[in-house]
């Protein structure tokens, strides 16, 4: 029997109504098991696959010298590495962020939360969140979804800033998983002058974040005149948070693919703000590449998730940029800014089409 549209939009709504009975932790939860189970990797290539270093057979350096370090947030890391946003605000998180906050001290690295919107609703949550005891050296940085935003009370924001010592606060753009996540809020009315208040009136870093489906130029130069300090591109390549969604039973199917590869977000982006490059970032290689395009460091986050140890793979991540550094005759991460690249295949394709000259890069 066929449904008629208005009896199925009725289902649709009743349905909808039940799983908004399932608490935001528990969504958590599905989230993070998911990832760590399930194939949810976005087909759709990166575009690092498109960049090759130029080869230098003469490097006048010592590679052990090559300098990884940069500040962030006042902070000195050892590497351009963060541990991205992945969890927190259930039982279980806790074990996750304090054990990759650990690694991420170790090693001298960033750590980012979660949404912290449990821990806003229910104050019992901040354990799942409180590192700092054990990353006491390192730039931690919060997370909150824009789409709450508009209906925030900024003072609890400030209050769970505070509580957790944050260095930063970054801003989730999730419009692709709202769109179709059953319980999602579809409704971004109020976004741009919310951030535009929050970045007026917080006194620590606000960083606009992607969760997947990259950052195109003009939302950058909008988030930018809005008050953002970095952006987090988040781009295609890495775990597609609509499939993730489909997992959940997702509402409208089809876009497990949308979004901008993270190569061709970083390319748009990195000449507005200090660019954070994430989405399928699986390597040293790919973090040296996002340098190359223009970013000031890599982010991941399910690699850091599913490994038997976080610290390693910070060590081999930082090997390999070394190793690329020495390569290319890059002494310190600024000489890598500007190390000489080719660009081929579909991602000078998509530079082709958005107006971006990718013979500089190789002639540079």
């Amino acid at each position: 029997m066929q449904l008629r549209k208005g009896n199925a939009h009725l289902c649709y709504k009743v349905f909808a109504m039940k799983e908004q009975k399932r608490t935001i932790t528990s969504r958590k939860a599905d989230h993070v098991k998911i990832v760590e189970t399930q194939d949810v990797e976005y087909r759709k290539a990166t575009g690092f696959d498109d960049v090759d270093f130029l080869h230098c057979a003469m490097p006048d350096m010592d590679m052990e010298a090559a300098d990884t370090s940069l500040y962030l947030f006042g902070k000195k890391l050892s590497s351009p590495i963060l541990i991205d946003s992945m969890t927190g605000g259930y039982e279980g998180a806790e074990i996750i962020n304090r054990r990759l906050a650990k690694a991420a001290q170790d090693q001298m690295v960033a750590f980012s939360f979660g949404s912290m919107r449990p821990m806003l609703k229910d104050s019992s949550q901040a354990k799942t969140y409180s590192v700092r005891n054990i990353a006491p050296d390192i730039p931690l940085i919060g997370n909150i979804g824009i789409a709450n935003l508009p209906t925030l009370n900024l003072e609890d924001l400030e209050t769970a800033i505070s509580r957790l010592e944050l260095d930063a606060l970054a801003v989730h753009f999730n419009p692709l998983q709202e769109a179709v996540q059953i319980e999602g809020d579809r409704d971004f009315t109020g976004v741009s002058e919310a951030f535009g208040r929050l970045c007026d009136r917080l006194d620590i870093p606000v960083i606009a974040k992607e969760t997947g489906a990259g950052m195109s130029d003009s939302v950058c130069r909008k988030l930018a005149d809005l008050g953002a300090t970095m952006i987090n591109v988040s781009g295609a390549g890495g775990t597609s948070w609509s499939k993730v969604e489909y997992a959940r039973k997702g509402y409208v199917q089809g876009f497990g693919e949308w979004g901008i590869p993270t190569a061709v977000s970083i390319l748009m982006c990195s000449k507005i703000l200090p660019t954070i490059a994430s989405g399928g970032v699986r390597s040293g290689m790919d973090i040296a590449k996002s340098i190359a395009l223009g970013a000031k460091l890599g982010a991941a986050a399910s690699p850091f998730l599913k490994a038997g140890d976080p610290n390693q793979v910070i060590k081999d991540w930082t090997l390999q940029l070394k190793t690329v550094m020495f390569l290319t005759n890059s002494k310190k991460l600024a000489d890598l800014g500007h190390a000489r690249v080719t660009i081929l295949g579909d991602l000078s394709k998509y530079m082709f089409c958005m107006g971006i000259d990718h013979f500089k890069y190789s002639q540079r």
